[in-house]
């Protein structure tokens, strides 16, 4: 009796404890990206709790058929040859499911790997997104502004995050918005969303990249064009200019909070090249490495004719 009232109360106490959690952002989407990614999941759980629910059926089943019986101490069982049906029919329906979310994790990857469905003919906003021990910093070319620790980006409107680190390698996510990137410190990558409504979301760093890593949020806030465009002219003329001395000092900080900046650090410290660049330039280096084996070659070639 104690023990189903313990079980009672820790299966209360848990019921409890779950109320009061808030409802999991990725499944409540605010842009296409992001509704792509969380119909996906969706689906992948659907297809899970089907597979469980068969198992435990046949499971089920199999007990209350096959179950010991009180038999005579010299029973033998029948020998029963095996079914090639079955056989073929349990390696197949594996083969199957694995195949079918493969197939949905491809064509979901490659949609939002890309510019959101429906702007296509939209320009983006370019964001260069870049973290620091432990802080994000953003970084407007077009508006030639920057922003630590919050963004601000229109609706209605494809955005670019360009994605680097000025130390270990983070993770940037936006869970109501799209999938989380990695940024890391000698290339650049890219993540593309856009948002549908006005709203305020939250951001942060996915992967551990030391002890400050849980506080690395930031607020990302969506906002219509026109209050978007008055924002950055407010930030454009009334914030100070980020100068080189003033970025060390905020690259060196632990933890700061929001500030705005009438320029960039882009002016004074670039981004690294993307990584197709870097595979261009990668090209290139073994291109002129083979050339030069080549030519060192003929030239030995050459000498040791003449001798």
């Amino acid at each position: 009796m104690k023990k189903k009232l313990s079980l009672m109360f820790v299966a209360f106490g848990a019921l409890a404890i779950l109320a009061g959690c808030e409802p999991l952002t990725i499944f409540d989407p605010k842009g296409p990206n992001a509704k792509t990614l969380s119909d996906t999941i969706i689906l992948s759980i659907i297809t899970m709790a089907f597979i469980l629910l068969v198992v435990y059926v046949l499971l089920a089943f199999m007990l209350t058929k096959y179950r010991a019986s009180k038999t005579p101490a010299d029973y033998e069982p029948p020998h029963e040859e095996g079914s090639h049906l079955l056989e073929i029919t349990w390696t197949v329906i594996p083969i199957i499911i694995v195949a079918f979310l493969a197939i949905v994790t491809v064509r979901s990857t490659s949609t939002v790997e890309a510019q959101p469905a429906g702007y296509d003919n939209k320009e983006p906003l370019v964001i260069y997104a870049s973290s620091s021990n432990w802080k994000w910093h953003f970084s407007y070319p077009e508006q030639g502004i920057e922003t630590v620790n919050y963004v601000n980006i229109p609706t209605d409107r494809p955005i670019e995050f360009k994605l680097y680190s000025f130390g270990p390698i983070t993770s940037f996510w936006i869970p109501q918005l799209a999938g989380q990137k990695y940024a890391m410190s000698d290339m650049l990558t890219t993540i593309h969303l856009a948002a549908d409504e006005v709203g305020s979301f939250m951001g942060r760093n996915s992967n551990f990249s030391g002890r400050g890593f849980a506080e690395m949020e930031f607020e990302a806030q969506s906002m219509t064009q026109e209050d978007f465009d008055k924002w950055a002219s407010d930030v454009k003329a009334n914030e100070k200019p980020l100068t080189k001395e003033k970025f060390d000092e905020l690259l060196k900080a632990e933890h700061v909070g929001r500030s705005s900046y009438s320029s960039t650090h882009l002016e004074f410290s670039p981004a690294p090249m993307e990584h197709s660049e870097h595979m261009k330039m990668g090209d290139m280096d073994h291109s002129k490495m083979n050339h030069g084996d080549h030519s060192d070659s003929q030239e030995n070639s050459e000498a040791t004719h003449s001798h």
